[in-house]
């Protein structure tokens, strides 16, 4: 068994955000709309899938987050998720179904330069807020890939997410 998946009691968190080339409603962003509701219903089926920030409609489009970075775009996204671990995350994020959605994100949401998605270790059973998941973002941002704030690409065991940081 990798550290990634250590029975300990930790979760993965990670957020992700997109700036909107064109509100939501817009013939534009059709096929991404259409998605979301089986990109969503896949997540929840994945194994290490525990937990998505949702709103009433189901998804997270209405949240209100991360409004500092909007930029000039359209609006802005959020997609919030807590899993058991990074290779579970991995597998989903870079699965058949959300690739189709990854290899067309330049249709739909602007080239950002600056990180816009960061994972991060909790203790099992807490619910990351928004607030939580901006601090990161800008955590990594700010300071580069670290235990409290890291990528699926360099990640950290969750035993050094209570070491001291910084």
């Amino acid at each position: 068994m990798s550290w990634q998946t250590w029975p300990m009691p930790f979760e993965l968190a990670q957020v992700n955000i997109a700036r909107l080339v064109a509100p939501l409603d817009a013939p534009a962003l059709k096929d991404f709309v259409d998605l979301l509701d089986p990109v969503n219903a896949a997540a929840e089926q994945a194994p290490g899938f525990v937990w998505r920030l949702m709103d009433d409609d189901g998804n997270a489009t209405a949240v209100q987050a991360f409004e500092w970075d909007v930029g000039g775009a359209a609006g802005l996204i959020v997609n919030m998720s807590v899993w058991t671990g990074v290779e579970e995350l991995a597998a989903f994020v870079f699965g058949e179904l959300h690739r189709q959605v990854l290899r067309r994100r330049r249709e739909w949401f602007e080239k950002m330069s600056e990180a816009y998605t960061v994972c991060w270790w909790v203790r099992a059973g807490h619910r990351p807020t928004t607030d939580e998941a901006e601090d990161r973002v800008r955590d990594l941002r700010a300071n580069g890939v670290s235990p409290r704030a890291f990528t699926l690409r360099q990640s950290f065991p969750p035993d050094m997410a209570t070491a001291p940081l910084r």
